[in-house]
């Protein structure tokens, strides 16, 4: 059967999209310093991330898709939710996800960017939030509209896009729950919040790992002392927690050391592993912002790209009980607080992995120190089910088409909780998750940008994989046809 599909003019009105409406309007949504509630407790009063959300929804609404509804959902101490509905040509569904709250601002910016300040250089959108994960809306909606432009089926596509991803998606089950019966059973779910290996190619991801993020607090006095006077009589706080961490790390390794917390890798993710190496290379160092002559952690891309996908990993993320370097004084301090960020293997339990964190932590401390350790996000990672041959030959012929290489996939050493959610609410769905966070790109830290060409062709990738899907498994339904 001769593709129906014509590629070129699918890309073209992609890109005149973008160019005229979309990056103007993610211009205005860099402005809105909508901070995730893990980071702004008065996001409802500063009112923010209404603003965010009335930005998007008044775009979408905007570009006139026929029979669209768009609701927004505020359930009572929660973040909203913009939901969208838009009919297709069979009952199949598609969930389409997104979310726009963002992080926070983070120093560091070069001169004359900032988190809030949109700049435009080299063919890149620098600014907070537009990568991470503001283009998601704009680019699912866009995927719909290129098919309608051309008469081209569909099937039903359901987009939902949260307000509270960067705090661990902590609403978004009441939402799914109350949503069920609107929703029904997707048998695809594409997601937009992923990243990307280079800017050449359809990058998709095959696995996300989980994450616990813990507050380790050691004390040891009721208030501060002179140094010199308790030196070598109290016990150091910061030297115990350093002792509790070398029970998780190994300090001259990094290597995560209780096998409880390691899981086995699937041959399969072993091999497009290699794969994805033959392909960045040692380029895969030159994603991140190296100081003086900082070398890797090792200089094999395979074990980069597995240990940051599929092995544990700890990272100090910040500090409590440390005055600032202008304020600290000869005293010994009653106690350390350390934020940890650990990592967890994809398929790894991570509620069964957060019981067993706090016990290492905490069990038997030196000198009898009061130790605690508070979980504050828990989220287990994903895996995804392997490809069905429609969906893997709907990403060749996307990438392909718009950006002249094959697809590759790669695990993501980010954790989406989402994914996992719905990985159990639907467990016969196929998952496409892709992005835009390539290298340099910088999610969450100073200097995020947007490769706005990146953001053009995975538009149009997905305007492909939602036709290829219809093809596939809405042909011989058309109970939800609009053309009767």
């Amino acid at each position: 059967m001769a593709d129906a599909m014509d590629a070129t003019k699918i890309r073209h009105f992609v890109e005149q999209v973008w160019t005229g409406s979309i990056v103007p309007t993610l211009q205005r949504y860099i402005t809105i310093p909508n901070l995730s509630p893990a980071f702004d407790p008065e996001w409802e009063r500063h009112g923010y991330m209404d603003a965010a959300v009335d930005l998007i929804t008044n775009w979408i609404a905007a570009q006139k898709v026929p029979n669209l509804r768009i609701e927004v959902l505020q359930l009572s101490g929660c973040t909203p939710l913009i939901y969208v509905d838009v009919p297709g040509e069979s009952s199949e569904t598609v969930l389409l996800y997104g979310h726009l709250d963002k992080q926070p601002p983070m120093e560091g910016w070069h001169p004359g960017f900032g988190p809030w300040t949109p700049v435009i250089a080299d063919g890149r959108l620098y600014g907070r939030g537009a990568a991470d994960d503001g283009y998601a809306g704009f680019a699912a909606i866009t995927a719909i509209k290129a098919l309608q432009q051309f008469r081209l089926p569909h099937a039903r596509c359901v987009v939902l896009i949260e307000a509270c991803e960067e705090s661990g998606s902590g609403d978004l089950p009441r939402y799914i729950d109350l949503l069920q019966d609107r929703i029904g059973q997707p048998n695809l779910v594409v997601c937009l919040d992923s990243g990307c290996g280079d800017y050449e190619r359809l990058w998709i991801t095959s696995s996300l790992r989980g994450l616990i993020n813990a507050t380790l607090t050691v004390r040891t006095l009721t208030e501060g002392v002179h140094s010199g006077a308790a030196s070598g009589v109290v016990p150091s706080t910061f030297r115990i927690a350093r002792q509790l961490l070398s029970r998780l790390e190994d300090a001259d390794t990094g290597t995560i050391m209780p096998r409880d917390l390691w899981a086995e890798i699937p041959v399969v993710r072993a091999r497009q592993t290699r794969e994805v190496a033959a392909i960045v290379g040692a380029a895969l160092c030159e994603m991140f912002p190296f100081s003086g002559g900082t070398r890797p952690v090792t200089d094999d891309p395979v074990e980069m790209l597995l240990n940051r996908s599929w092995r544990p990993q700890l990272e100090v993320t910040g500090s409590g009980g440390l005055p600032s370097l202008d304020n600290a004084g000869n005293v010994l301090r009653p106690w350390t607080a350390l934020k940890l960020s650990l990592r967890l293997p994809p398929t790894l339990d991570a509620n069964v992995a957060a019981v067993f964190l706090q016990q290492l932590l905490t069990d038997d401390p030196a000198y009898g120190a009061a130790v605690t350790v508070v979980c504050s996000d828990v989220a287990s990672g994903w895996n995804t089910p392997i490809c069905p041959p429609w969906l893997e030959h709907a990403a060749e012929q996307a990438s392909r088409e718009c950006f002249g290489n094959p697809p590759a996939y790669m695990g993501e050493g980010g954790t989406i909780p989402f994914m996992a959610l719905l990985g159990r609410k639907y467990p016969d769905a196929q998952f496409l998750i892709t992005g835009v966070l390539g290298p340099r790109s910088n999610a969450h830290g100073p200097n995020e940008f947007l490769d706005i060409a990146t953001g053009q062709r995975v538009t149009a990738c997905v305007a492909r994989v939602l036709y290829e899907h219809h093809v596939a498994c809405g042909r011989q339904d058309t109970s939800g046809s609009r053309h009767g």
